[in-house]
């Protein structure tokens, strides 16, 4: 059983996680460039950019598509930068003391 005063700890240590990935900004493509998603490291949306080009009714697919495209390229930035950013043995002390 952890005592409270590891529990305190490792609530503090998971904040501190939280706030640097808030800190950290990402940007997502679609394949074209013609949309771009910018979210931070907690996976948390911030804004859009849409090219003139796709909003018209008639581009409603096309835009959907767009968005998915740069969403994923976003999701697989982030994923990288965490794997980099990991630090395992900051993980192990946490969760092993």
């Amino acid at each position: 059983m952890i005592n409270p005063i590891e529990m305190v700890r490792m609530q503090n240590e998971a904040k501190k996680l939280q706030k640097k990935l808030r800190e950290k900004k990402l940007k997502g493509e679609s394949k074209n460039g013609k949309v771009t998603i910018y979210m931070n490291g907690a996976q948390e949306f911030e804004d859009i950019h849409i090219d003139e080009d796709y909003l018209s009714p008639d581009m409603e697919m096309v835009l959907k598509k767009a968005i998915k495209e740069a969403f994923k390229d976003c999701q697989k930035k982030l994923q990288k930068e965490m794997v980099q950013d990991m630090d395992l043995d900051q993980l192990k002390n946490m969760f092993n003391k």
